[in-house]
């Protein structure tokens, strides 16, 4: 069943074409990616679909029974509410309902929560609750009482997700979602949005987010749109067969262009019918050989100041805000070519860890010792600060006409520029006509050509497209001095750093050797580990398969634990029965309302899960 079909969609500012001629659609169920370098238009294209943004032709369709959600990169809430106000500000009946009972649980009136417990049984409406409190516990929005307009950017971020999440709608449109979160939220919403019934349509530049939720990735390029029906790895196998194809085609009409220019300078200017449908073939010839291929890789061997013997200490580093502990008796030395990844919970302390090493903040205690030769490269996550009416190559020309590489080789700031993918045609635009990925682009590129020998990137890939990350990612393999990652780009962590500083909390900071995926497989085994040993069973269990067999049938053990869950989950739908029963009587008092409805919820929760475990269990029976 088709949601949405786009038609010949046309839109310019001015002379320049955003996209033209866009030609596609969207089926019930789908989870498509949108991707494309930064300043092509994925969020234009957005706000076109959504109608907050006029196109120049075409026609933008959907089905009329879809109901539709919407998330901006920049947040459309209102100031004055708080967040549980925002996130229920949708017309749906439950969310109206479990609004009004949340409202009446917090002032205490025991005849409106008495009243409101009908119509949510009838709409049975607790399922939805539970679903809410998850939702806003996983993004970190406990306190839902809080104002929008005293949030922080990140929180509000937060909000808008968590609105369009509890929205239930049919279709899904996400800008930069995973922007802002922090990675135990990414994974959450990875495979929330991995079960989700809803179609999706998102701009992200998370590959491993690509690769495990989508199943189309849409690539906006040469002002079109081309369509790959697979995850990530699918879009970039493919991706590279066309452009092998391209590579194929532009070279043969080189060699053909060749030949016809020849006949063309031997032509006398008088000619006929047939020379000249000859030479508007000559035309076409001209413009598929002038096609210019994008490299997105690049090789840069840059000439750096030789690091010392000595680099950074620390020295017994101690940091608190008022009661919250940052950093406590924390001590390291720093080695040459070291390859470290920070990551942590937002409010763990991470930039903080960052500025005490560059002296840009005092640590409470201990010392921080700095080597002569070290040259500090710091990129944050705030935007540029240039003049905006300066040129994009004046910005780069104001730190360095040149680079300088190995062997004596130089790079000019154009060519440094072209390798970050802003071809010639840009290098004088105004900075103030950048989009907000370029702007970080160019802040990026500010740093590097500063020819740092310890490099401190703070959440370098927010607003980057993949294809610029794919040239710094090249950049980096070839630097030979410090770097320090912050990062909740999963994939890039993974093939930037040796070994991670893992910000705990309250001050702990653990050393882990490795990426962050053997990160996540530690966490993983440890959670194992640490739940409770379960009662000894007088079954005995039978031999475990091996992995790389086919499952086809239960264990022993299965086959009870499935027997058992039927029993259980027949139980719970009998207790469920009953406690829905109880809240309809009118019987009970205001405070064995509350009691008999917390237990409600839970009920509903313990079905869901075994329910879960029982589908799974059931595929071999």
């Amino acid at each position: 069943m088709n949601y949405l079909s786009v038609e010949g969609l046309t839109k310019t500012y001015g002379e320049r074409v955003i996209f033209r001629d866009l030609t596609f659609g969207i089926d019930q169920g789908q989870k498509v990616a949108i991707v494309a370098k930064n300043g092509t238009g994925k969020t234009t294209l957005l706000k076109c679909l959504m109608d907050l943004e006029p196109y120049d032709e075409g026609r933008v369709v959907y089905r009329n029974d879809v109901s539709l959600a919407f998330m901006e990169q920049t947040e459309n809430l209102d100031d004055n509410h708080t967040i549980l106000e925002e996130v229920f500000s949708h017309d749906l009946p439950e969310l109206k309902v479990v609004k009004a009972y949340n409202q009446a649980m917090k002032s205490g009136d025991q005849q409106k929560v008495e009243a409101i417990f009908q119509e949510l049984t009838e709409l049975n409406a607790w399922d939805f609750e539970v679903r809410v409190n998850q939702i806003l516990s996983v993004l970190k929005l406990d306190d839902s009482d809080k104002k929008i307009g005293l949030l922080s950017g990140g929180e509000k971020k937060r909000v808008a997700l968590a609105k369009v999440l509890i929205s239930n709608a049919d279709f899904l449109i996400l800008d930069e979602p995973t922007n802002h979160l922090d990675l135990d939220m990414i994974e959450w919403l990875e495979e929330y949005l991995s079960k989700s019934k809803s179609t999706l349509l998102m701009v992200t530049h998370d590959r491993y987010f690509l690769e495990v939720v989508c199943d189309t990735i849409l690539e906006m390029d040469d002002e079109t749109i081309y369509k790959y029906k697979g995850n990530f790895s699918y879009y970039l196998e493919k991706k590279a067969e066309r452009q092998e194809q391209l590579q194929s085609t532009v070279e043969k009409a080189k060699n053909l262009f060749k030949k016809e220019l020849d006949w063309v300078r031997r032509q006398p200017k008088a000619r006929g019918t047939k020379q000249k449908a000859r030479l508007d073939s000559f035309q076409e010839i001209k413009k598929v050989a002038s096609q210019r291929l994008d490299e997105d890789e690049m090789e840069l061997p840059v000439k750096m100041e030789r690091l010392g013997t000595k680099i950074v200490e620390l020295h017994h580093i101690s940091k608190s805000f008022g009661d919250k502990v940052i950093l406590n008796d924390l001590t390291y030395n720093f080695q040459r070519k070291e390859r470290l990844g920070v990551v942590g919970n937002n409010g763990t302390g991470k930039s903080t860890f960052l500025n005490i090493i560059q002296g840009l903040l005092p640590a409470d205690k201990g010392k921080v010792v700095v080597g002569d030769t070290v040259r500090f490269g710091y990129y944050n996550q705030e935007l540029i600060k240039v003049d905006e009416d300066k040129k994009v190559i004046d910005v780069i020309r104001d730190i360095a006409e040149f680079i300088p590489l190995e062997k004596g080789r130089q790079l000019s700031a154009a060519q440094f520029l072209e390798r970050f993918l802003f071809p010639r045609s840009m290098h004088y635009n105004f900075v103030h006509k950048l989009s907000g990925g370029e702007r970080r682009r160019l802040k990026l590129m500010t740093v590097l050509m500063s020819n740092p020998n310890f490099l401190i990137l703070d959440e370098p890939t927010n607003d980057l497209d993949i294809f610029v990350m794919s040239v710094l990612e090249e950049y980096l393999r070839s630097f030979e001095g410090c770097l320090i990652v912050v990062s909740h780009d999963r994939y890039f962590m993974d093939k930037m750093v040796d070994h991670l500083f893992v910000f705990e909390g309250q001050g702990k900071v653990v050393d882990i050797l490795g990426n962050y995926t053997e990160y996540r497989k530690l966490k993983s085994q440890q959670k194992k580990e640490e739940k409770p040993i379960q009662e000894e069973k007088l079954v005995a269990e039978a031999p475990k398969v091996e992995d790389n067999k086919p499952k086809k049938k239960l264990s022993f053990k299965e086959r009870s634990e499935f027997d058992q869950i039927e029993k259980e989950m027949e139980q719970l739908e009998i207790e469920k029965e009953e406690l829905t029963s109880q809240l309809s009587d009118g019987s009970l008092s205001g405070e064995e309302i509350m009691k008999v409805g917390n237990r409600l919820a839970e009920v509903v929760s313990l079905i869901e899960s075994k329910t879960d475990r029982w589908l799974e269990l059931s595929e071999y029976i």
